[in-house]
């Protein structure tokens, strides 16, 4: 995924789709879809986000395996059934050693067979296992940290190949913060109630896995609390989730050598990369104080310590590979505790994450030919350059922004390269060996085929056709590296419904706003404007216009700082702010380029609902989902996304015809006084 990609929402419809399962009838037929949705006991100038979904929320339950449920897992479904049928089937038939076929059966059933997997117990780990057992001294544990960077196991640090981001067309060595077993640095600080139980669940959690791994209750409960120790003083030089988003901050250009002598006389930089065969002439360091702290640690922290904090961090990286023992105490404490599921999902859901993960595109150019044809890649394409004729114009018509910059965004946009659908070149996976030995072994081959693949770029150039996501992923992004929005065909997949039996309103709300628009609105946010039309960070905005920007843009950090939507947890403005400035921007665009429409400019009202409103409420229907408290808590302290109730109430509260649409009066809720409204793109 992008630096910048937008988690943007499990995607719903297509131009002209819309969702039929669970209660949505299309336009035209006994009832309407968006009014059968509509919880009319609520004033939209009350609460927009439960008006337009809260009918179909009361009526769709969060199921006991699920953190959060909303429309679009209800067509995630759809794709979990197409992508089992073809795994099942390629586990029957199976395929000359090598093949896809192969490799995709092999995987499917292997992961399937729980038998084998009890069996084996935690045998897949031994060799790895091993070598944490032999280490004696701070430079064991290091070459231990490097040699588990191949298999997937996060520990100390963060290592890889990626675009240098000032000079975009170099793939560049990145090191940067990471080695924390909680999602977020504030979770091991932040005293709300919720959080402080999540502290206490994990230190309980780690010594069950040492318990797992043959250690005796006491021992291990003295040693989860050092490794919890150890990891808190790792957050605590950590940089915080708002601060990560400031991409010159985090750009710190140094020799391999410097870094070494400067902050980490501990890892010699030069014969470690050399080691993976990388020569570079300098690394960029995000956050150089964070290895001067760890260095610290290091040398602090007692090496029995040290090899607690591997083991943990080795099994909790394959508990769910392994046997049921481990599976059930990973549930409990990642699903159960962190995020309130009730039970397990289906295993055979379970193992196509995980098959998506380890061989996506292999799945992914089956998943295309079979459901998604050039017909439909050339619609999407097509709509995408609507959306950008009215950003352009939009640009234009600013008037806080000078010419100087207006003429180098105007350029930016034009550049902008739209991928969907599918790659036009798809990634060669012939060195992936994918066998019956364990599920584990074959997550485990396919963490270093991923590592391998990553490295393999340094030193070549830039490849501008590859994607970070599979066509069948329920996302989309956008990477200002390559000035490019990626739209996956899986965003477009809908099921049921025909094309001629939706509004234009709708449709133009789903897709126009909430997806095409949002994603280049990101080449525009408070990161994403900082790179210009060739992906480099640059200053290309003058100073007057950077300054009007930010000043703007307080106001939305302003506005979702002040929502609460846990007692005493608020959304993080500062961290959410390129998200909020994408949703904004893309209920902009979508608006714009749908009153180019016949049917807005007809009028005429559907379903009791005049054309402007159905476009309003199609955008909030993309967004119809509710989590559980669990969920929500983890969300607010490491998610740059805001929760989707306020990704709906947010960005409409700051739109003119929202309020003219469902006359919204002041004193409500949803009103903002005029001069308090964000106004930017």
């Amino acid at each position: 995924m992008g630096r910048l990609a937008s988690s943007l929402r499990l995607a719903l419809v297509s131009a002209g789709l819309v969702l039929s399962t669970g209660g949505a009838v299309a336009a035209g037929t006994s009832q309407d879809f968006l009014a059968a949705h509509l919880d009319t006991s609520v004033d939209p100038g009350v609460d927009f986000f439960q008006y337009a979904n809260g009918g179909w929320l009361k009526a769709h339950p969060i199921p006991k395996s699920e953190s959060s449920w909303g429309i679009g897992n209800e067509v995630d479904d759809e794709l979990y059934a197409r992508l089992r049928t073809i795994s099942e089937s390629a586990a029957k038939t199976g395929g000359d050693a090598g093949s896809d076929t192969q490799k995709i059966g092999d995987f499917w059933a292997t992961a399937m067979d729980t038998a084998k997997a009890d069996q084996l117990g935690v045998r897949p780990l031994d060799t790895e296992l091993a070598r944490i057992d032999a280490i004696r001294s701070s430079k064991d544990v290091l070459d231990t940290v490097f040699a588990f960077k191949p298999i997937g196991v996060s520990s100390l640090f963060r290592v890889g190949i990626s675009q240098d981001d000032k000079d975009s067309a170099t793939m560049a060595v990145r090191v940067s913060q990471g080695g924390l077993g909680l999602p977020e640095r504030d979770f091991y600080f932040n005293p709300e109630a919720g959080v402080a139980k999540l502290r206490t669940a994990y230190v309980a959690h780690i010594a069950r896995s040492f318990e797992l791994l043959g250690r005796k209750p006491n021992d291990a409960k003295a040693a989860a609390e050092k490794v919890m120790a150890f990891e808190t003083a790792l957050a605590k030089a950590s940089r915080k989730l708002e601060d990560l988003r400031d991409p010159e901050k985090n750009y710190n250009k140094m020799s391999p050598a410097e870094l070494t002598a400067k902050y980490t006389p501990s890892i010699d930089w030069t014969a470690r990369l050399a080691a993976w065969n990388l020569k570079p002439s300098y690394v960029i360091v995000g956050q150089p104080e964070f290895f001067a702290a760890e260095e610290k640690l290091l040398r602090a922290t007692p090496v029995p310590v040290l090899q607690d904090y591997l083991r943990y961090h080795l099994v909790d990286s394959y508990a769910e590979y392994l046997s049921t023992a481990f599976d059930t105490e990973y549930f409990d404490f990642h699903g159960r505790a962190m995020s309130g599921q009730q039970e397990q999902r289906p295993r055979w859901k379970r193992v196509l994450d995980e098959e998506n993960d380890a061989m996506g595109m292999v799945l992914g150019r089956i998943f295309v030919g079979e459901y998604f044809p050039a017909t439909s890649k050339q619609r999407y394409a097509a709509m995408v350059e609507a959306i950008r004729d009215t950003y352009r114009a939009r640009i234009e018509r600013l008037d806080w922004m000078g010419a100087d910059t207006k003429t180098k965004a105007l350029a930016k946009l034009a550049s902008i390269t739209p991928k969907v659908g599918y790659p036009d070149h798809w990634k060669d996976y012939s060195a992936l060996v994918v066998g019956r030995e364990s599920y584990a072994a074959n997550v485990m081959n396919a963490q270093r085929w991923q590592f391998q693949d990553n490295l393999s770029k340094f030193g070549k150039p830039v490849d501008r056709t590859e994607w970070d996501m599979t066509p069948q992923t329920y996302n989309a992004y956008y990477n200002p590296s390559n000035n490019e929005i990626v739209l996956p065909a899986a965003i477009f997949m809908v099921p049921g419904v025909p094309d001629a039996e939706v509004d234009d309103a709708v449709a133009y709300g789903y897709v126009a706003a909430s997806t095409i628009g949002h994603e280049i609105t990101h080449g525009f946010d408070d990161e994403g404007r900082q790179f210009d039309a060739k992906g480099n960070l640059s200053g290309w905005w003058t100073a007057e216009d950077a300054a009007r920007f930010t000043t703007a843009a307080q106001k939305m950090v302003d506005q979702f700082n002040a929502y609460e939507p846990l007692p005493g947890l608020h959304i993080n403005g500062k961290a959410s702010l390129g998200e909020n400035i994408a949703d904004y921007g893309g209920v902009l665009l979508g608006l714009e380029a749908f009153q180019k429409t016949a049917q807005y400019k007809e009028g005429k009202s559907m379903g009791g609902l005049t054309p402007t409103q159905r476009y309003f409420l199609g955008y909030a229907l993309g967004w119809m989902s509710q989590q559980r408290e669990e969920k929500l808590r983890q969300r607010l302290l490491s998610d740059v996304h805001a929760p989707a109730k306020w990704r709906v109430l947010g960005p409409m509260s700051n739109i003119p015809e929202f309020y003219d649409a469902f006359h919204v009066k002041p004193g409500q809720p949803m009103w903002r006084e005029p001069a308090d409204r964000v106004r930017i793109w």
